[in-house]
């Protein structure tokens, strides 16, 4: 199971391992970080699950959707260079140790 590390906006982490498929967004809902949100379940629909990739990692993410990247205009917090909504991000192997970073909010 790859580790996720889930870094909240007032440096506490939470490390997870999260079964093989599932979003990032999906680990942190069903195991209560703070942080994500995730409303609309994980369709990329409202930017609830915004979060900071950790640099060293934005270069093993899968490319960002053109859906994506629009939701992220829309986020609460300031939308960065390593922005990525968690519902699109899959666990998988290669992402195992990945650090994600929650901005100060979501809505």
């Amino acid at each position: 199971m790859p580790r996720v590390t889930y870094i909240d906006f007032q440096g506490e982490s939470t490390q997870l391992d999260i079964t093989e498929g599932m979003t990032i967004m999906q680990g942190a809902v069903m195991n209560g970080v703070e942080g994500i949100e995730g409303e609309c379940s994980g369709s990329c629909a409202c930017a609830t699950c915004h979060c900071y990739v950790d640099e060293a990692w934005l270069a093993k993410l899968p490319e960002m959707s053109e859906n994506e990247d629009e939701m992220l205009d829309d986020t609460a917090s300031e939308r960065k260079a390593n922005s990525r909504l968690s519902c699109q991000i899959k666990a998988t192997a290669d992402l195992d140790g990945i650090v994600i970073h929650m901005p100060e909010e979501q809505e």
